[in-house]
This record gives structure tokens, sequence and C-alpha cells, in this order.
């Protein structure tokens, strides 16, 4: 399961690729398509396209002569559970942590 979250974080890592993400929430989408709204070549589309479908995040399939890519969502449950995981930790608050170690390191100079 390591390597696949590995794979899955690798790929959610780039803004690209999680944007592409976002668009195929709504629909299937042509390869073209995808490539649109992104000011770069179909070739390096294709590249973002690739390291999402070895994720599993996305399937892509032929139909005629135009290249579709899919949502897989059910990829996303094993970094989903994973990150759940963390919620169970309450929330930092950083200021009063903050007040806290000075008051403490106010307190340790003094002596």
């Amino acid at each position: 399961m390591t390597s696949t979250l590995d794979t899955v974080f690798a790929a959610l890592a780039d803004p690209t690729r999680r944007a592409i993400l976002s668009m195929l929430l709504e629909d299937d989408m042509a390869v073209t398509d995808v490539a649109d709204p992104f000011e770069m070549s179909l070739a390096a589309i294709s590249k973002h396209l690739t390291i999402l479908t070895r994720a599993g995040l996305i399937s892509q399939e032929k139909r005629g002569r135009v290249k579709w890519c899919k949502l897989e969502p059910d990829a996303m449950k094993g970094a989903s559970v994973w990150m759940q995981g963390f919620g169970q930790f309450e929330p930092v608050n950083l200021d009063a942590f903050e007040r806290f170690l000075e008051h403490h390191l106010d307190t340790a100079e003094e002596e």
C-alpha cells in the first residue's frame, strides 16, 4: 500500500495534475479538451495524464479517433483514509504555543 500511496501523492503534488482532476470531476473529457486551458503543449499534457493514469487516478480509453479521460475517484480512497488518521489529533494553536514558549524561555533566563 505504501508504494500506491507514494504514487498517488506524487501525482497529486503537481498543480497542473490537480487542476486536471478538478476538471474531470464534471465529466469525462477528450485529451484535447483537457489541454485547452493550459499554456503547454499537448505532449506535456499527455505526460501529466500518463502520471495520473499510472497512479490510477484517471483512466483513458480510445473512442473512435479520440482519446478520453475519466476520473477514477476510488483511487484516492487509500490516501483519504491515510490522511483521516491524522484527524484524531487536536489542532495545534500556534499562538498559544508561542506564548507558552516565550513565557518558559523568559522564566528560564531569569533563573
